[in-house]
Order: C-alpha cells, then sequence, then structure tokens
C-alpha cells in the first residue's frame, strides 16, 4: 500500500512539474515580447488572458505569432513607433537559400515592403540566415507576415522580439512553394505592364507561345527554374520580339519572363497560349 502510495506521489509530482515547467516556457515567452514595467503592472491581467495556457501550444511548441496577437489585441504590445526608424528583420530556416529568399522577398512585397537592403546572409550545415533593414514607422505585424507566408506553404515556428525594432523569424519551409498563377493547357493569361518581371508556374504544360502588343519593343529575357528554384535554362534574344514559341524543359517548375535591357520595353500586355499538358 505504502508503494503504491508514493508511486502515485511520484506521478503527480512529475505532472505538477511538468504542467509549472510548460508555464514558465509560456510566460518566459510573454516576458520576450513587452517591456519588465508592462508586465509587472498587468501580470493578473495577463494570466487571465492567457487562459487557458494550452491554447497557446501548437505541437509541443510555444505558438510565438498566437502570444504576439494576444498582446496586441489587449493593448500590451504596440508595434508602431513616434517616428519612421529603422527597423531590422532576420529569417532563419533550415531550406533552400535562393529558394527561401525568393519566397520572403515576394511576401515582403506583398505585404507593402519594397525598399530594404541585405545586412547580412550566412549558410551553415544546418540552416540559413537572411537579415534586412528599412526604415518603417511600425514593426512587421507576425499575423499578416504568416497569413502571407502561409500562401506559399511556409510557417512561422519561432519568433523573437529582440528589441522593438529587431525581430527574428524562424520558418518552417519544408511545404514551401512559389505562391504563383499556374499556366493550365488550352487557358490563355495575359500579363500586363510591370515593374517587376512575371514569375508563372509551367510545371502542367508542355510548350508556351507568347505573344507580345505591338506596342513593346520586347527583348525577351526567359529563364527556367526547378522546384528549388535551381536555374535550368536561359534563353535571350536580342531582337524586337512579336512572337515566341517555348519548349519547356522537362524539369521545369517556374519560368521568369523578362526583358534583356528593361522591363519599360514592355509597355503593353503578353499574351500567353500554354499547350500540351504534362
Amino acid at each position: 500500500m505504502v508503494k503504491i502510495f508514493f508511486i502515485f506521489l511520484l506521478l503527480f509530482s512529475f505532472a505538477f512539474s511538468s504542467e509549472n515547467y510548460e508555464e514558465d516556457l509560456l510566460t518566459l515567452k510573454i516576458k520576450t515580447f513587452i517591456d519588465k514595467t508592462v508586465y509587472e503592472n498587468n501580470k493578473a491581467y495577463i494570466d487571465i488572458i492567457f487562459s487557458p495556457k494550452s491554447d497557446y501550444y501548437t505541437q509541443d511548441r510555444i505558438d510565438s505569432v498566437k502570444i504576439v496577437g494576444t498582446l496586441k489585441d489587449n493593448g500590451l504590445l504596440n508595434l508602431f513607433f513616434t517616428k519612421p526608424r529603422e527597423l531590422k528583420l532576420s529569417f532563419k530556416t533550415s531550406g533552400s537559400p535562393l529558394f527561401f529568399v525568393k519566397i520572403m522577398g515576394d511576401t515582403l512585397r506583398n505585404i507593402g515592403y519594397y525598399r530594404y537592403v541585405t545586412r547580412e546572409s550566412n549558410l551553415n550545415s544546418s540552416e540559413f540566415t537572411w537579415s534586412i533593414s528599412l526604415v518603417s514607422e511600425y514593426a512587421t505585424d507576425p499575423l499578416i507576415l504568416q497569413k502571407e507566408l502561409q500562401k506559399s506553404g511556409c510557417i512561422i515556428v519561432d519568433l523573437q522580439r529582440n528589441s522593438p525594432t529587431d525581430w527574428s523569424y524562424t520558418i518552417d519551409m519544408r511545404d514551401g512553394h512559389l505562391s504563383l498563377d499556374s499556366l493550365q493547357a488550352g487557358e490563355q493569361n495575359i500579363l500586363k505592364r510591370s515593374l517587376y518581371a512575371h514569375w508563372l508556374n509551367i510545371s502542367k504544360i508542355k510548350k508556351l507561345e507568347i505573344t507580345s502588343s505591338n506596342r513593346n519593343t520586347w527583348y525577351p529575357y526567359i529563364a527556367y527554374y526547378d522546384s528549388s528554384l535551381h536555374l535550368l535554362k536561359v534563353i535571350k534574344q536580342d531582337k524586337k520580339t512579336k512572337k515566341i514559341t517555348l519548349n519547356i524543359p522537362r524539369y521545369a517548375e517556374y519560368i521568369k519572363i523578362s526583358d534583356i535591357y528593361t522591363l519599360k520595353n514592355i509597355k503593353d500586355e503578353l499574351v500567353l497560349d500554354p499547350v500540351g499538358s504534362r
């Protein structure tokens, strides 16, 4: 009987310790996102809004994005600055660097970040880190960033606030893909004038006919990439082109359509006619 009692006591103690450990992890994470005085003055309120604590764990990890969302929605975390400041963002992943930078670049542009500079990039045996900086009136909203990343099959698995103007993200891109229009045989697509090169998913077609508007002075630059964004082939034509027919390489997943000299040459539309399925 005594033996059974001690076993029960041991299991209870272990469960209690485990619960406190989880609570401590969550509390420690909350403290990294807000100032010490804000936490101390609102500790009772924080205990209420973060109850039950289990809601802030996802597959045995703390959901940092959800924590930030709760703090922001309850007025405990202000992402805005009193005046424009330099904002530093760092992104870490274990995936392909080139693929990751393309996904992140598209994502940042989609949430309104057009002008940023690369501060540092580093690749080692386990991860790739890309750091950028920009001038902004507010820190990036992790919920908005996550929503946009999910369109490319990526998720934020960790988030750190090093200072109000310095944030670090860890991104899982195991299911990553470029969030692009996918060309289908027999379905015509029209590309409008753009400041950026056109990227498209061509994994389902065999050929592509591109017709340029009469208002264009187009000197084609065509690049093919595989699913990991390795460059497969480049086609350049140093002459004004009205129409071009492309045979899609076997392992090509994506295509970039641009101009040898400047995208200003494409004043009007490019009409795309995909041919053949694969």
